[in-house]
């Protein structure tokens, strides 16, 4: 297997962060680490997701997070929804800069996936943190 797979939006999927169906969805790209076991993002939100003042909308934020920790199942292969999600709003994020998204396991209890994530600007500082517990519904 290869050290980094890009995974592009599905066309066929309807998902708002990640889907290539749903045309008012983000259509977010990601780099699956499998050297790391984790899944990274690099994003311009730009302007159309701004909650005020030129930062990124709160709930655009959690959406990023969730983005980037749902895809850490793959390491796994299953199919897992989120069951809890809490969010950790640091510092703005600037939608006119990138901004890094990283997301990847912390532990796993029966069919608990518990994940973490966190958002960076270009520097390293860290602007946003996210953790969630993901239930398994079943196997890819």
């Amino acid at each position: 297997m290869s050290e980094t797979i890009r995974l592009e939006p599905n066309p066929t999927n309807k998902c708002f962060g990640c889907g290539g169906d749903n045309a008012a969805g983000m259509k977010l790209t990601f780099e699956q680490d499998n050297a790391n076991r984790k899944i990274v993002g690099r994003f311009v939100l730009g302007e159309r997701y701004q909650g005020g003042a030129g930062f990124g909308h709160g709930g655009i934020i959690a959406v990023l997070l969730d983005e980037a920790m749902g895809k850490v199942c793959r390491f796994r292969e299953a199919r897992a929804v989120t069951a809890e999600l809490t969010v950790e709003y640091l510092k703005p994020v600037n939608v006119l800069n990138e901004i890094i998204v990283e997301g990847y396991e912390t532990e796993q209890k029966g069919r608990n996936l518990f994940m973490a994530a966190e958002i960076r600007d270009a520097a390293g500082q860290v602007l946003a943190r996210g953790r969630a517990r993901f239930v398994v519904i079943g196997q890819k």
